[in-house]
């Protein structure tokens, strides 16, 4: 079976993902297959719009494979770094794509799923849709972009969703602007046909088709993330929740207090400087150094090996305290990489 399914069907592009078992979470050669049909349709005048979905089972997709790139940091780490420079090879080639791009957001949308969703010009929730960057519980970080695109959410929320890495459904995406359209999954093949035969009506067909979402249940924490989130400081932040009488600050403090205090400092830094990116090839390139050092270090390889390996859900970070993880290791994992070894894109 084909991990992901690419079809030329002039005048659409399909992309298809097609590894079920694995609620298709990205492989190196999944991404190096849709890079080689977006730059073979980019010029192609009979394609004029693009599609990316999932094909069997649940989707959409739960991000890339976490226990290769455990087991590659515990090496030489060549292979994670293959991984990521095509991946993120994949996502700014998205980007900035010169043809309508639409991603059906139908159920989960994690890490590599987000890579691939987020640069699209049509973004579909669905009542399906479970979006989240929970990176911080395996001692990584919201990559693909995360510090590009949660940087640039109202308020204190990307902060918020990096750090405890919650769950968004399909009518808090649309509110936050993750998602364009809210969609209905029952008309989703009917979207999807229309599409087909008027790839150049891609506006009006999901215009037609959306719905009026769910009441947000993030907005009416809104305050409440603002309040407690706004420091880039993360000993500040929890400080806050601390003095926060709430239950909602209580549940939030425990959540946090389970997560990789350097991965949470080095996720508050990503985002902070993210915000500051003059472009997403930039934002690749610091990502990319950062990933290769981060999949090398004891948090990584710990927390998968707690959450998906042994399956314990018992991480021993080190550094165990977030006042222990310093400016000085933040520096060395954000440092660039020497030239020739830094990460560039598609020529």
């Amino acid at each position: 079976m084909t991990d992901v399914i690419t079809l030329a069907e002039p005048p659409l592009g399909r992309i298809r993902l097609n590894r079920p078992k694995a609620l298709h979470a990205l492989t190196e050669e999944m991404c190096a297959a849709m890079i080689a049909a977006l730059l073979g349709w980019r010029d192609d005048p009979a394609i004029l719009a693009i599609t990316l979905d999932h094909a069997e089972g649940r989707g959409f997709c739960a991000g890339g494979d976490v226990v290769m790139l455990r087991n590659s940091g515990a090496g030489d780490g060549a292979e994670a770094r293959a991984f990521f420079h095509t991946e993120y090879r994949l996502n700014h080639l998205l980007f900035t794509y010169p043809k309508p791009t639409v991603a059906f957001m139908d159920g989960i949308v994690m890490g590599g799923g987000v890579g691939i969703s987020q640069p699209c010009r049509y973004r579909v929730a669905t009542e399906h849709t479970r979006f989240a960057m929970p990176e911080t519980a395996i001692g990584l970080f919201p990559d693909v972009g995360g510090g590009w695109y949660l940087s640039r959410l109202p308020g204190r929320v990307g902060q918020f969703l990096a750090l405890t890495g919650a769950r968004l459904d399909g009518a808090e995406c649309k509110y936050l602007g993750l998602a364009t359209h809210y969609v209905p999954s029952e008309r989703l093949d009917e979207v999807k046909a229309r599409i087909a035969e008027h790839p150049d009506r891609v506006d009006g067909i999901l215009g037609e088709a959306a719905a009026a979402p769910p009441e947000p249940r993030i907005a009416a924490n809104f305050l409440h993330i603002n309040k407690t989130f706004a420091s880039d400081r993360y000993e500040d932040i929890l400080e806050a929740l601390e003095a926060d009488p709430s239950e909602w600050a209580a549940k939030e403090l425990a959540t946090l207090r389970t997560k990789s205090p350097q991965a949470c400092k080095v996720s508050l830094r990503l985002l902070g400087e993210g915000a500051r990116m003059p472009s997403f090839a930039d934002e690749m390139a610091l990502e990319y150094a950062l990933a290769g050092r981060v999949v090398r270090r004891h948090d990584f390889i710990e927390g998968v090996r707690a959450l998906l390996v042994d399956k314990d859900n018992q991480p021993a970070w080190n550094p165990a305290r977030p006042e222990d993880v310093t400016d000085d290791l933040l520096d060395e994992l954000f440092a660039p990489l020497p030239h020739g070894k830094e990460w560039t894109p598609l020529p």
